[in-house]
């Protein structure tokens, strides 16, 4: 074989020597059969290891692509909280409104880190809000100029003068898949802070960025591991391999699953670039089970460990994440707090080996205890809401364009109001158990003598649940709700599920009657001041009779004052009441306020029939509203991918009644919470306010001011009596949510009840219970419809007017109209309901000659002194 080479010199000279030597070396060994067949068998060897790497990487390129052409993950309708209003003049800083944008994604201009929402910039005084493309105010920049704590000028586009400016909408969650209750939040590469990347690249594939797929060399020494470092074998994986393993293959180890995991890896190489393989990982990976739902992907984790956006995460946080990967049930930091902190210091140490933070940041990483948001899942999540929210949308749109449109959904969640409601109810159910078990339990004597030994025995039971819906009152908009106790336990929305209202129905009752002062003759209409017989008697109703009693035996003697009735849930007193106003007419006005399905009989005055709490709620804005009813709204708006808006909600109104009549009934509903049977609650919570309690099988409140409405509900699952007051137990759950909304920039303006034109107010004598004047000082007030006033007054009743020594001696007293008990029914002839009677009042001067039907009792006269200090029982 020629060679045509031209070396000169020693060196060259040796060089050209050993190429001689090595060719005839080869001529000798060619020369030999074996030799020449192990060179063709290699040769052979190659191509079919070619052909068989051809085969396999074109087999699995076809699957990847067949995989990739559909997204990587689907793409869940995200549900966004109201968002935040800032006005001129409010005491904001610039630090609180940078938090908010920050938790809502947006970044500061300039920074490395990439976000679709939006960015800002800070000047001195000067905030400089620019929304992006994605954004809720897309289009709408402002400029916001501090002064002294507060905002003293907004701009807009243009350089608009604006008195408001309404804050980029916080995420709340990803509509899940119902089938897997998982949650997830989508990441690009760019929103990945370097933080996070740099703690999974050190912890789980330091040298992710130079291989191509494949890391041999951990791949050997994980084979070796048996022999080198007593371990068992471990499979070497590098971030690719993952991502292979999790979309395509069977968590079953295998060998010839490790070559699969190899070619798919090379196959992926060829079609992700590295930043996207890193945010396939960041999205994927699952961080366990977090209340009902299973957590997937940093983006959720980051919301669910911390109450923070990706983007926010510090340092100790981002390696907590990195390291939960590994085993997410058992190093969770909510559940194993202590192996979470070691796991989290070896990725720290990781990160250090790896160059990418030096030893005094991971010194003050280490030195980090644990900060993790409170595992409020109702707080946080507002899962029962999401569950209204997705059951809405299910009615208008196909479940595919939901789990993978991209939709973004703006609700009227207001996150730190539905915070308050879960911090309410976690107080007030742990009062609640606590009672509950307090009358489940009995202590047993067991022996005789000084062997006797008392046993303690708690009988079983249900534990009660629980709903809160809050909303305001004038634009329908659900502003907070807990349908149960714990979401993890029962998905069941009790916020929608039918109860028997007890008296919370009651003021229905009392708004009928008042309303007649303006459908009949004003003079003959029910007032406050409304005497009613509180006593026990039957019923008639279609021939059965029905017979109800007063929760406390003390109410059922005597009559009361219509104000006096509601006051303190009066029973029997309110369906004698419904009887004269007529049971079809209360039942036509609750009707329209949205209580449906009611039958007119004498159970449905006191609240017999059953209703939702959202069903309450919308009836309960009637009073709140001035007489307009306003249908609940849980959503705001629903937008496309593309930004286009698909679905813009408004609220739905309707009059039921006159403002007048509303603020009267208001005004009675005061006093529930004054001196009724809410009074621990007003003594509590003592901005101007009006409820009433409800107690059936089931617990109730319904309350409100001027700008919050709120229903609390307590009960047991399977119908038994829970056995516990609504002041027992709802309205201490009302008063913890208020007390906590009161404390929030937006509820804090509680104001007064404003009466409207026509509505006039009166000091009414205590002891009469008619208009006082200067004879009377011991009066309270009470409000009147024009023309209802009454004509007689304390000093001035039916009779002449009394002197001093008639009123020191009773002699010439006014007596009081007590409407005739109803008679007890005989065997053979059962009661009938007396005919209604809308002139039985006080107020009503042509009242005062008529005599009752029945001689009334003659009350017994009270002592010399009693009647001169004015102590003792009418």
């Amino acid at each position: 074989m020629p060679v045509n080479v031209k070396l000169e010199g020693p060196i060259q000279h040796k060089l050209l020597q050993y190429w001689e030597r090595s060719l005839a070396l080869l001529r000798s060994w060619w020369g030999r059969r074996a030799f020449r067949m192990g060179v063709w068998a290699i040769v052979a060897c190659l191509l079919l290891s070619v052909v068989t790497f051809s085969f396999f990487y074109l087999k699995y390129s076809r699957i990847v692509d067949e995989r990739i052409r559909r997204p990587i993950f689907n793409e869940p309708a995200q549900i966004y909280a109201r968002p935040d209003e800032v006005n001129v003049g409010d005491k904001w800083s610039a630090r609180a409104i940078l938090a908010q944008l920050r938790s809502a994604g947006y970044v500061a201009s300039g920074s490395a880190a990439h976000s679709y929402f939006g960015t800002f910039s800070q000047h001195g005084a000067t905030l400089e809000i620019h929304p992006g493309q994605i954004s809720y105010n897309r289009g709408q920049d402002a400029t916001i100029h501090f002064i002294d704590g507060q905002i003293d000028s907004i701009t807009g586009p243009g350089g608009r003068t604006l008195t408001s400016y309404e804050l980029e909408p916080q995420l709340v969650t990803g509509l899940f898949d119902a089938k897997q209750r998982a949650k997830r939040r989508l990441l690009t590469y760019q929103e990945i802070p370097p933080v996070v990347v740099n703690a999974i690249v050190s912890i789980e594939d330091r040298r992710f960025f130079q291989h191509g797929g494949i890391n041999y060399g951990r791949l050997v020494e994980g084979v070796l591991a048996p022999v080198l470092h007593h371990r068992r074998m471990q499979g070497g994986s590098t971030l690719t391999m993952q991502m292979a393993r999790a979309f395509f293959l069977t968590n079953k180890r295998s060998p010839l699953r490790k070559l699969r995991e190899m070619m798919i890896a090379t196959v992926l190489e060829h079609r992700f670039t590295k930043g996207e393989i890193l945010a396939i990982y960041v999205n994927q990976v699952s961080f366990g089970q977090h209340g009902s739902f299973n957590i997937e992907g940093f983006g959720e984790a980051a919301q669910a460990f911390f109450d923070k956006d990706i983007k926010n995460v510090t340092l100790p946080e981002a390696a907590l994440l990195a390291g939960v990967v590994n085993g997410p049930s058992v190093f969770s930091p909510f559940r194993h707090p202590h192996a979470a902190m070691r796991r989290r210091n070896i990725v720290l140490q990781a990160m250090f080996e790896n160059h990418v933070i030096n030893e005094a940041q991971m010194k003050a990483a280490k030195a980090t205890p644990l900060k993790l948001a409170p595992p409020s899942v109702e707080g946080n999540d507002a899962p029962y809401y999401v569950d209204l929210v997705r059951d809405r949308l299910l009615a208008r749109y196909e479940e595919s364009d939901l789990t993978s449109g991209g939709m973004r959904v703006y609700t009227t969640l207001d996150r730190n109001l539905q915070q308050a409601a879960s911090e309410a109810v976690q107080i007030g159910m742990k009062q609640v158990d606590a009672m509950v078990l307090r009358r489940r339990t009995r202590r047993i004597r067991e022996g005789k003598g000084k062997n006797a030994k008392i046993r303690t025995e708690i009988l079983p039971g249900p534990m009660p649940q629980v709903a809160l819906i809050a909303l305001d009152p004038h634009t329908g908009e659900i502003l907070a709700l807990v349908g149960g106790r714990d979401y993890a336990a029962s998905q069941l929305n009790h916020t929608t599920a039918k109860r028997p209202t007890g008296s919370i129905f009651k003021p229905f009752v009392y708004a009928a009657a008042i309303n007649t002062a303006l459908t009949g003759e004003p003079a003959k209409a029910y007032t406050e001041l409304t005497m009613l017989d509180a006593t026990v008697g039957t019923f008639d109703f279609n021939g059965k009779p029905y017979t109800p009693h007063n929760f406390d035996p003390k109410d059922s003697v005597g009559s009361v004052t219509a104000r006096q009735a509601l006051a303190h849930s009066i029973n029997t007193a309110t369906i004698r009441l419904a009887e004269m106003v007529g049971y079809d007419k209360v039942v036509a006005l609750a009707d329209a306020a949205g209580i449906p399905d009611l039958k007119p009989t004498p159970a449905m005055a006191i609240g017999a029939y059953d209703a939702t709490p959202l069903n309450m709620a919308e009836a309960y804005t009637v009073f709140a509203n001035e007489g307009v009813r306003v249908t609940p709204r849980f959503l705001r708006s629903i937008e496309a991918r593309s930004g286009d808006t698909l679905e813009s909600i408004t609220a739905q109104r309707a009059n039921v009644l006159d403002p007048r009549v509303t603020y009267v009934v208001t005004d009675m509903l005061e006093s529930v919470l004054r001196e009724g049977t809410a009074a621990a609650a007003g003594a509590r919570f003592d901005a101007p306010a009006a409820g009433k309690t409800g107690t059936s099988h089931d617990a109730w409140f319904a309350g409100y001011t001027s700008n919050l409405l709120a229903i609390v509900w307590v009960g047991n699952d399977d119908y038994t009596d829970i056995k516990l007051q609504g002041a027992q137990a709802a309205a201490p759950i009302w008063t913890e949510f208020m007390l906590r909304a009161e404390k929030l920039r937006r509820y804090g303006d509680m104001k007064p009840f404003v009466p409207p034109t026509g509505v006039l107010p009166v000091a009414v004598d205590k002891l009469s219970n008619l208009p006082a004047d200067g004879s009377c000082p011991d009066d309270y007030q009470v409000y009147f419809i024009d023309g209802t006033i009454p004509a007689a007054t304390c000093d001035h009743p039916e009779g002449p007017s009394r002197n001093i020594f008639q009123k020191i001696f009773g002699i010439g007293a006014h007596r009081q109209l007590v409407i005739p008990p109803v008679a007890q029914p005989n065997p053979a002839s059962p009661a009938q309901p007396s005919a209604p009677n809308p002139t039985a009042q006080v107020a009503n001067p042509t009242d005062q000659n008529q005599q009752p039907s029945q001689p009334e009792e003659k009350p017994k006269k009270r002592g010399f002194w009693k009647r001169v200090f004015g102590i003792g029982k009418e």
